[in-house]
């Protein structure tokens, strides 16, 4: 079957202008300021909105990235006056930034940018109020950002279009999850394709902002002593975990309907996957650098009804004790009596290319886990030969990229322990981490895409191509799963999930790394 991505060569090579002084975001303790530009945050009283979006324009406003004459602009069905929903804003962000960050006149003057304006997208009645807040004259830069359900998208970018207010220097942010299947996002892509060309179309996945997710290129292509090694010669397997010690309420409407592989696998774990296994990129340009993530994508190897027993673990977690303190079952969680929804998955992955062919790559995440913890673990080989006899082990060496929390990168070596009485070997980590080596405050990743969508920069950002490989595996395990009948295992809260996830990997001789 042919896929049909409907990209043309324009799509590809066509791009914004990005200078070298632009794509820095950082010199020293100095951030480079964008242009100025308006930003319309559809959604602009939800959880993200108040929460992660608000909060990082005004960091970057503190930080003089972001220029006076820019403008912010809040749009939701919500009837609120421009001053109440200043109110909304500060309280979000006092309860969940606050701390040192905060400061009354710096936030005064960020209010300063900031306007509110009730606009239900599923009707036809709001559009031209929205755009007498705009600049008339058409000059900014101007940000759609949907921070809506998907379904919404469609009705969002039509009604942009009817009511021209999608000026040649618009360009849209599309939130997560980007339909719930293959075919879902191809409508929405499609849809919204018919009003922004490729160029000017943001697919965010915040996991492509983190620090140490961007210092995966800096680690493998800009140190000789890891690229030579980074191929199933030297790697043993691959280790991806997203771990989450919250549960689903919250979101139990959206969650029990999608589950932990929809919800989690095909956008931030695949992109992780993709960034460590990817073939060198001719440059960092965008198209360069989301040319090659599409190859892993579509060499991974397909789930189907044949290996989807083997090779995934679905898990649901029921009451236990997440540090100490007892919480709820997922049912009890999202307010239901019954649901098959995983919030655990595991998988074994294999990317079938020349580097990995035979490298297995263990992916998981899971809710109520027993500590929070997101991390990429490559596994090397152990040596082929032991000089110190069969009483002394010699353990593999293993890099650990820790995104999150205390982000680090550690390099286990085997030393000599000190003393007398024989030789005893022991593994230490050579330890980077980012609180001990930069003391400054680097933004957040929501705070650098912000900014790379201003700038135009695409290469934090996902590709139509890419988002709908990744759905067509996606879809391939779902139908799989459907297919046997294969339902969750349960684990308690605040375990490393199900006993099956243990046993996949002990079929092929691996263990999943301790914390």
């Amino acid at each position: 079957m042919v896929e049909r991505y409907n990209l043309n060569s324009a799509d590809l090579n066509e791009s914004f202008d990005v200078s070298k002084n632009d794509a820095t975001v950082e010199t020293g303790s100095t951030f480079v300021p964008v242009d100025p530009f308006e930003i319309v945050v559809f959604g602009g009283t939800g959880d993200l909105a108040r929460r992660k979006l608000i909060p990082s324009l005004y960091h970057r406003f503190c930080d003089g990235q972001i220029p006076p004459q820019s403008r912010i602009l809040a749009a939701s069905r919500s009837e609120l006056s421009r001053d109440e929903y200043l109110i909304l804003i500060k309280a979000a962000y006092l309860e969940f930034i606050g701390g040192e960050s905060f400061s009354e006149v710096k936030w005064q003057e960020f209010c300063e940018l900031i306007d509110y304006a009730p606009v239900d997208v599923t009707k036809d009645i709001h559009w031209e109020e929205l755009g007498k807040k705009l600049d008339a004259t058409e000059t900014l830069i101007r940000v759609f950002y949907l921070a809506m359900p998907p379904a919404l998208f469609s009705d969002i970018c039509q009604g942009l279009k009817k009511a021209g207010l999608a000026h040649k220097k618009s360009r849209v942010v599309l939130e997560k999850p980007l339909g719930h299947d293959f075919k879902s996002a191809d409508e929405i892509n499609e849809a919204v394709g018919k009003v922004f060309s490729e160029k000017r179309i943001y697919r965010i996945d915040h996991f492509l902002g983190k620090e140490t997710v961007q210092n995966l290129l800096v680690l493998r292509f800009g140190n000789v002593l890891l690229e030579p090694l980074w191929d199933s010669n030297s790697i043993e397997h691959i280790e991806i975990t997203v771990a989450e010690d919250i549960g689903a309420g919250g979101r139990g409407a959206y969650y029990d309907k999608s589950g932990a592989l929809r919800d989690m696998v095909q956008n931030h774990l695949l992109q992780l996957l993709c960034l460590t296994m990817m073939e060198p990129p001719g440059s960092t340009d965008a198209n360069d650098l989301r040319l090659e993530k599409i190859k892993v994508l579509r060499a991974l190897s397909p789930i189907d009804a044949s290996n989807v027993q083997e090779k995934t673990v679905r898990g649901q977690y029921v009451k236990g004790k997440v540090e100490g303190r007892a919480v709820p079952d997922y049912l009890t969680d999202v307010d239901v009596e019954e649901s098959d929804a995983e919030t655990y998955i595991a998988i074994k992955a294999e990317v079938n290319n020349w580097r990995w062919s035979g490298v297995p790559v263990y992916i998981r995440t899971g809710k109520r886990m027993k500590a929070r913890r997101s991390e990429i673990i490559i596994q090397f080989k152990p040596v082929p030969h032991s000089i110190f006899g069969p009483d002394i082990k010699v353990s593999p060496n293993k890099l650990v990229i820790r995104l999150q929390p205390n982000e680090a990168v550690n390099l286990w070596m085997e030393i000599k322990e000190p003393g007398a009485g024989g030789l005893r070997l022991k593994s230490l980590p050579l330890n980077l981490s980012y609180a001990d080596s930069f003391t400054v405050r680097y933004p957040d990743a929501y705070e650098r895409l912000l900014m790379d969508v201003v700038r135009g920069n695409l290469s934090l950002f996902m590709r139509r191509d890419e988002v709908e490989a990744a759905w067509r595996w996606c879809d391939g395990i779902l139908q799989a799963w459907e297919d046997v009948g294969q339902s969750v295992s349960y684990y308690p809260a605040g375990s490393d999930g199900p006993e099956n996830a243990i046993k996949m990997l002990a079929q092929h001789g691996d263990a999943w790394a301790e914390n």
